[in-house]
């Protein structure tokens, strides 16, 4: 920079009257004895504020536990869960082995029934909700209406 040309005094001279321009004219930092009547307050203050940020830092690892406590009974749920389906899965792959060597597998005929009980269910609801949401045949009276009321 410029400051290898000058002399240490002519740099030295610089760096005071930087530094003393750049403190007169900088509003930026804190000031020192500003906002502060006496010691007592601000060690008053500290304390408040540190209890404070002490008391916060207290309930973030609260929430922090909970939230890993609820997190882990939802993977143990779902480990359950896919346990569950793998041993469907198995079973049904037995059945398969047994059907295709001709055998009746045993509970079989029990998934069928339920299976048909719970088609003819579901075909039931179906017919009741088409029903209810068929337009009623106009009557006498609203054909009437119709012909005295012009929109």
């Amino acid at each position: 920079m410029v400051f290898g040309i000058m002399s240490s005094q002519q740099q030295h001279e610089m760096e005071e009257s930087v530094n003393a321009s750049s403190s007169v004219n900088s509003k930026r930092g804190r000031k020192p004895g500003r906002n502060s009547n006496k010691n007592g307050e601000h060690k008053g203050d500290m304390k408040a504020k540190l209890e404070r940020s002490r008391q916060s830092a207290r309930e973030c690892r609260a929430r922090k536990k909970l939230r890993y406590q609820y997190l882990e009974e939802l993977v143990t749920h779902r480990e359950r869960s896919v346990l569950v389906l793998r041993r469907e899965l198995d079973q049904y792959r037995q059945w398969c082995i047994d059907m295709d060597d001709g055998k009746m597998p045993e509970g079989i005929e029990r998934l069928v029934e339920e299976v048909r009980r719970e088609r003819d269910l579901q075909i039931q609801m179906n017919q009741l909700n088409a029903a209810s949401h068929t337009p009623r045949p106009p009557t006498r009276s609203d054909e009437t209406d119709m012909i005295e009321s012009p929109s």
